[in-house]
Parts: C-alpha cells; sequence; structure tokens
C-alpha cells in the first residue's frame, strides 16, 4: 500500500521556471492532480553566539540562509490538512509549512478558510556556509507558537508581493529566528485544475500598496470632472446673462418714455 501510495504522488521542484533567481515553485500532485501548489521567495535569519576575541565573552552574529534552489522537498495533502517540506544542503536546513482548513460561523452563514498553521525549521550550526565559528555546534529547531498566518478563504489562493516577518522560536537559547516571505502566491487546498491557482486572496499590505497607487488616479479624475462642470454652469450661466436685456445706467435713456 505504501508503494502504491508513493506511485500516486509526485513532487516537483519547478524553481528553474521562474525568471527571479530567489523565488522558489514547488507543486505536489497526487492522483495526478495538482493538490499543492507554493511560489514564494524566502530566508531566514538565525542569531548565534561566537566567542569574542577575549575568549571569554560571548556576542551574537547573525546569518542569512536563504532558500536553495535545489531543496528537496516532500508533501502531502489532505481535505483539511496538508503539508510541505523542504530540506538543502545535504538536510543541514529543513522547512516544514503546515496547512489548515476549517470551518466557522458567520453573520453571513458557515464559512470555510485556510491559514498556514505551523511552521517548523531546523538548522546546523555546524554547517560552514551561513555560521562561522559557532559556539556549540549542532542541530536546533525554530518553530512557530499557535501561528495563523496567510488567512484566506476556502477555495482561493494566497498572493502577498510585500514582504511578510514571522517569528519563530529556537531551541538554542529561545532566539527568535526570523522568516521573511515575499513574491507568495499559494494555494495548498482545492485546486481547480492542474498546475491552475484558482482566484487570488491579495494580502492587507498589497491591497493597501493597491489602493495607494490608484487613489491618487481616482482623486485627479474627480478634480478633473469638478473642473469641466464648474466651466460648463460658468458658460451657461454666461450666456444666459448676455442674452437678457441690459438695464440702462444713464438716466437720459428713459428720456422717450413717458
Amino acid at each position: 500500500a505504501a508503494a502504491r501510495l508513493a506511485a500516486e504522488q509526485e513532487v516537483e521542484n519547478l524553481s528553474g521556471l521562474s525568471p527571479n533567481p530567489e523565488k522558489d515553485i514547488f507543486v505536489v500532485r497526487e492522483n495526478r492532480t495538482t493538490c499543492l501548489m507554493a511560489e514564494f521567495a524566502a530566508k531566514f535569519i538565525v542569531p548565534y553566539d561566537v566567542w569574542a576575541s577575549n575568549y571569554v565573552d560571548l556576542i551574537t552574529e547573525q546569518a542569512d540562509i536563504p532558500l536553495s534552489r535545489g531543496a528537496e522537498m516532500k508533501g502531502k495533502c489532505g481535505t483539511n490538512e496538508s503539508e510541505l517540506e523542504l530540506s538543502w544542503l545535504d538536510q543541514a536546513y529543513t522547512l516544514k509549512l503546515s496547512f489548515l482548513k476549517e470551518g466557522h460561523n458567520t453573520s453571513r452563514g458557515p464559512e470555510a478558510s485556510w491559514k498556514l498553521s505551523r511552521i517548523q525549521f531546523t538548522y546546523d550550526t555546524s554547517e560552514r556556509t551561513y555560521f562561522k565559528d559557532a559556539v556549540s555546534p549542532g542541530k536546533h529547531t525554530a518553530s512557530s507558537h499557535r501561528l495563523s498566518a496567510l488567512v484566506t478563504p476556502a477555495g482561493r489562493s494566497y498572493e502577498c508581493q510585500a514582504q511578510q516577518s514571522i517569528s519563530l522560536v529556537s531551541s538554542d537559547h529561545q532566539k527568535s529566528v526570523q522568516l521573511l516571505l515575499s513574491e507568495v502566491r499559494l494555494q495548498p487546498f482545492d485546486i481547480p485544475a492542474d498546475f491552475v491557482f484558482s482566484e487570488e486572496h491579495k494580502c492587507p499590505v498589497d491591497q493597501r500598496e493597491q489602493l495607494e497607487e490608484t487613489l491618487p488616479l481616482i482623486l485627479g479624475l474627480i478634480l478633473g470632472l469638478v473642473i469641466v462642470i464648474t466651466l460648463g454652469i460658468y458658460h451657461i450661466h454666461h450666456k444666459l446673462t448676455a442674452s437678457q436685456a441690459q438695464i440702462p445706467r444713464d438716466r437720459s435713456q428713459y428720456k422717450h418714455m413717458g
């Protein structure tokens, strides 16, 4: 049964198709149907300890670890739970993203949404590409606590071009690891067709930026319309005034009357 399940599941790292070298693309397919798609650029900011020059005090350095394009991947899809797991540099780094779909009651009736419910990042400070002379090198795990991120209505994909920061707590003396996500397009449930995202649900930051971009144009159009209407009213008023008989101001012009 396990062999049959493995044969029915396919995972593909399509990052090479992205024109952005920092952006990765991952696809999970089950029963020859796409069930999870993820596109994003990711980087981790990880603090770690090194010896000071006196070899007595400790100072904190920072490692900036990007998600490698050659990452190996695993994935699984379910009705209400899905998961994407990525590892790179000989499994020195592993990222696991867990998604949850749930229903809730609203004033409009029952509705469903999905969210990123858990993040787990495992890293090895003995790996020398990003960690230099770490004190007590070894593996650590940074994870989220009661996470509810990227909340999206069921049946839609999540999209956010802006950079987002998610804090993770590390087993390395409770240090705070930052996950930076950008250029995100993600859908772990209800994909309508192979390699096709559903209608996007934009993050609040993108919505605000879009409004800031369009608001000056809208205000400019309104101002232009007000100017046109004002000029039109003035022109009509001027024509009506000019067509009326003018009352003579010189009293001598009244002599022929009477």
